[in-house]
């Protein structure tokens, strides 16, 4: 039937990109099928039902978690899938390609977020850390909705990530708390950590002099890095940790049940190793000597 409506359709002037909008499939389907003959094309899928794919033991997991959640991309399936069966290897393309078809077979569209990003220059290794908050609303096992609270870092050269959470706003203590996690975390600290200009660190900026809070001040004296403060939406000098932050949001928080907070900065701690920092892991592995200690380190 879908072949017979492709060339119908066809047959009426529309191209194949409108073909694929109208059916809700993606354009190589349409490409496929245009170029098959009736017979090719019933063999074709035959030949598809029969063949045994490495996810088709996972498929009513798949299929479930797409219809409650249409908008969930390749990659978070790919982690939900990791995060319950952590023995599974699978490649990106092999869940992209399954979870496109699984789309198809059962019609279920993808919602699209619009994200934008931002050319930033690369800095020196050891110089940088981006810090920025952020805020969810979760899902309980009851279908409570709960607001949750992060500060999030990002390693300026090599993208290494951090996130710390909590169930109510962030104090000076807990920002102070954030960044004793981080250092542990990465190993060591920056030359200079750039910030919005949020009221728990700075209280004002006179003639271009940054007065910083009491507490805080005292902290980057003990720590002694250097503060950066910028403008909120500031590709400039900020666009790798709000990329970073939407990234969390859109991939780790999007959907995921809490418990409590300890089990949810546990399952933070294990995305980062299994997901958020896949790529920087992948890297340090095949070129130790790429990433170079953190200066100053605690």
């Amino acid at each position: 039937m879908l072949f017979i409506e492709i060339k119908q359709l066809k047959a009426r002037g529309l191209n194949p990109s409108q073909i694929a909008r109208q059916l809700k499939i993606s354009r190589p389907t349409v490409y496929e099928y245009l170029s098959m003959s009736y017979e090719e094309a019933q063999a074709w899928v035959l030949g598809l039902n029969q063949r045994v794919k490495k996810l088709d033991a996972y498929e009513e997991w798949l299929v479930a978690w797409l219809k409650e959640f249409p908008h969930l991309s390749a990659a978070q399936i790919k982690d939900w899938l990791l995060e319950r069966f952590p023995e599974l290897k699978v490649g990106d393309s092999t869940v992209r390609l399954y979870v496109a078809q699984l789309r198809e077979k059962y019609q279920i569209p993808k919602q699209k977020f619009t994200r934008q990003y931002e050319a930033v220059p690369e800095l020196p290794m050891g110089q940088q850390l981006q810090v920025d908050w952020g805020e969810t609303k979760q899902k309980t096992p009851d279908g409570r909705l709960i607001k949750l609270y992060m500060i999030c870092f990002v390693l300026a050269r090599s993208r290494q990530k951090y996130m710390y959470w909590l169930d109510r706003p962030f104090q000076i203590t807990d920002v102070i708390e954030g960044h004793e996690r981080a250092f542990h975390y990465f190993g060591g600290r920056t030359e200079e950590i750039v910030y919005d200009q949020d009221r728990l660190i700075a209280v004002d900026e006179n003639a271009g002099d940054l007065i910083l809070t009491q507490v805080f001040q005292d902290y980057v004296n003990e720590r002694q890095f250097r503060v950066v403060l910028c403008r909120k939406a500031d590709p400039e000098t900020k666009g790798k940790i709000e990329n970073v932050v939407k990234y969390i949001k859109q991939n780790f928080a999007d959907s995921r049940i809490y418990v409590n907070l300890e089990n949810w900065n546990e399952r933070a701690l294990a995305w980062l190793e299994r997901t958020g920092n896949h790529g920087f892991m992948k890297a340090l592995k095949k070129d130790p000597k790429k990433y170079l200690p953190l200066k100053n380190n605690t």
